[in-house]
């Protein structure tokens, strides 16, 4: 069974784990390149973990369609604003992926949390 055939999963849940499995796996490229760049990309490097940890867990949340995927919308949320921040300030194209990513990310993980 597809995903997108189970029953509680709208088109917006379906677009928010899509899009927190597309911010978990921008966010393991990053992390991992930016621990060839230095002591300087530490920060980078723990958010995009946090970030990796939490969408995915977001995304089975909402597969599960758990009673608890609103709260941890928000806290992805959060994080993915953080990283993107974060992101933006470096001109690597890993960095510069995840500054572009996390945004739409964080936006649709708002959304599930306010539904």
């Amino acid at each position: 069974m597809a995903l997108q055939q189970l029953e509680h999963a709208d088109d917006h849940m379906q677009e928010c784990i899509d899009n927190c499995l597309e911010a978990t796996q921008v966010c393991e490229w990053c992390a991992d390149a930016c621990a060839g760049e230095g002591d300087e990309m530490a920060r980078c490097i723990r958010l995009c973990r946090d970030v990796a940890d939490i969408a995915s867990l977001h995304a089975r949340f909402m597969a599960r369609n758990s009673g608890y995927h609103r709260e941890l919308g928000e806290l992805c949320a959060d994080l993915c604003e953080e990283c993107a921040a974060e992101c933006e300030q470096y001109d690597h194209e890993h960095c510069q992926a995840c500054a572009e990513v996390l945004p739409e990310c964080a936006e649709s993980c708002r959304e599930m949390a306010s539904a």
